[in-house]
């Protein structure tokens, strides 16, 4: 290849003037942390899956997700994308479809059979986890490529924990989540279908040498609402469990769900699918106080279920309700009126959010349980050696996705524990061996972007059933990317604070001083020749160069 014009002047010329003695700073390559990975729960290298799909190396991609998450084409469906908020396209056209492209590689797995080869040697150590949930199934995945055999135990009969038995189907299909739980399973990870009500217990019969608790929150929270007899009300949790395994309660014409979250969503539309002609879901705030998500609030809405807001259920009985209508304070606490209306409801299915069963921790020191969830460390080891906690059972926010990164997380702090001297209690050493992560990154924000060298790109709309087809069937209600629009999101990525080898340092510096490693390698600066004139770092397209003071 011809180098450019000033390289080739003959000696004498102007290059071979060493123009980097005028330099008073000098240009830096930087590796920031894009805000996608920055604001991903699971802990994914989303940029770095991205660029590889962007040449489809679909497979490549998929391993680069899994290196963190055992199950994206489940998370590519109920994940509530942070990813996408985060995502500094948002700012100039719209965010990546990050979330799409993860469901299409899960997809693209499950329809090839692609798998995670176990390297690691077997370390002779066993490992109980409790719950089949995503913590604990994230967690037995990582356990077990670190060569730990893992032996899990859940009292449902099969595995998958809420994600089966709360998430609706036409959210997360269950041949998919299925298909992913089984590559775990082939992993060599064991499922027993089996109660534990004493840990330690079942940790001394079992043999085992550490354990991870992820019971999650499958307890619905009751409230007290004076009701009559022939009132007819059920937890959410209880309807979406008994919908999951086919044997829905008879609900009647016109449902009231009472809560605001995003178990109420699920319970409101999954009544309009079991024949509900008036799904109303009863919430003491307003739209802008309620936790539930802006997707689930927007597609229950489409599917004709109504809202009351600041309205509280005062009392239950047959066929109606008498509801308290409520103003918020100053505060945004709600505060009764004293006005009241009626409400014609067959049933009333309360959403007010879970809890988990921790009875199984009784009498275990060091064990704190404060507002019904458990206390851990950074390595989510509880005050009990050797007992770890994760998902909704431990403070955090209650998704799959959370639970993820929490099986992620226990699974590299039980290694570190398993793997150092800690019967001799060397806490030191522990501390060492867990919690001193490297130094984060800067963020590569916004400002650093030049956007101009980006063509407009409008992000893929993933196509959806109509609300029709969607209230008379539990089929999938959004579909996925083919291959042509999974490859155009993933070119959307603007690769925030990282060089992509675009090559404009390179085409742009005066003075000939960038130098081109090769594919994969980027550039490096001939300090003999840069003036500091700061063109390259002026015009990166992703904000991955610094200029940095020149040492005196």
């Amino acid at each position: 290849m011809d180098k450019p014009f000033a390289i080739t002047l003959d000696p004498g010329s102007s290059r071979a003037n060493k123009t980097g003695s005028w330099r008073t700073e000098r240009p830096v390559y930087v590796d920031l942390m894009p805000p996608c990975n920055h604001a991903c729960p699971a802990g994914e290298d989303v940029q770095q899956w991205l660029y590889r799909a962007e040449d489809g190396g679909y497979e490549s991609a998929w391993q680069q997700v899994m290196a963190a998450n055992p199950l994206p084409a489940v998370m590519g469906r109920v994940c509530y994308r942070p990813c996408e908020t985060a995502c500094n396209r948002g700012q100039l056209d719209a965010a990546v479809g990050i979330n799409s492209v993860e469901r299409f590689l899960g997809d693209q797995a499950i329809t090839a059979g692609w798998t995670v080869p176990v390297t690691a040697p077997d370390s002779g150590r066993h490992v109980l986890i409790v719950g089949a949930g995503p913590s604990g199934l994230s967690a037995a995945y990582h356990l077990r490529l670190l060569g730990h055999r893992v032996t899990i135990r859940d009292q449902a009969p099969r595995p998958g924990g809420m994600m089966r038995y709360g998430i609706p189907a036409y959210r997360l299909p269950r041949d998919v989540l299925d298909a992913e739980i089984d590559r775990i399973l082939a992993m060599g990870v064991t499922f027993e279908q089996a109660t534990v009500t004493d840990v330690r217990t079942a940790m001394a019969e079992g043999g085992f040498d550490a354990a991870f608790l992820a019971v999650g929150a499958q307890h619905g929270r009751r409230a007290y609402i004076p009701a009559g007899d022939s009132a007819r009300i059920l937890d959410a949790v209880t309807l979406l469990h008994a919908t999951a395994d086919g044997e829905p309660p008879q609900l009647g014409r016109r449902v009231a769900v009472y809560g605001g979250g995003n178990t109420a969503m699920d319970a409101a539309r999954t009544a309009r699918r079991l024949g509900a002609a008036d799904a109303v879901v009863v919430y003491r705030r307003t739209r802008d106080r309620m936790p539930a998500h802006d997707v689930e609030v927007e597609e229950a809405a489409d599917e004709g279920v109504r809202m009351m807001w600041l309205s509280t259920v005062a009392a239950a009985d047959q066929g109606k309700l008498r509801i308290e209508k409520m103003r918020l304070d100053e505060t945004g606490f709600p505060q009764p009126t004293g006005e009241f209306t009626e409400l014609a409801a067959d049933t009333l299915v309360l959403a007010l959010g879970q809890e988990s069963e921790l009875s199984l921790l009784d009498g275990v020191p060091g064990i704190t349980i404060s507002d019904g969830v458990v206390q851990v460390g950074p390595d989510l080891m509880t005050g009990h050696p050797g007992i770890f906690a994760g998902g909704d059972m431990v403070p955090a926010e209650r998704t799959v996705t959370v639970g993820i990164g929490h099986g992620q997380r226990a699974a590299r702090g039980i290694d570190a524990w398993l793997t150092e001297d800690h019967e001799q209690g060397n806490e030191a050493d522990r501390a060492s061996a867990v919690g001193t992560a490297a130094a984060e990154p800067r963020l590569a924000d916004f400002s650093r972007l030049n956007t101009w060298y980006y063509s407009d790109a409008p992000a893929t709309v993933r196509p959806q059933l109509d609300a029709a087809r969607r209230i008379s069937t539990f089929h999938e209600v959004t579909s996925g990317l083919s291959e042509t629009t999974a490859l155009f999101e993933a070119r959307r990525c603007l690769s925030c604070g990282n060089c992509f080898e675009c090559d404009n340092c390179y085409g742009v510096c005066p003075d000939n001083a960038v130098i081109k490693l090769g594919s994969g390698q980027r550039y490096q600066i001939d300090l003999d020749y840069c003036k500091g004139c700061g063109i390259c770092a002026a015009e990166c397209p992703c904000g991955a160069i610094d200029m940095i003071p020149e040492r005196i």
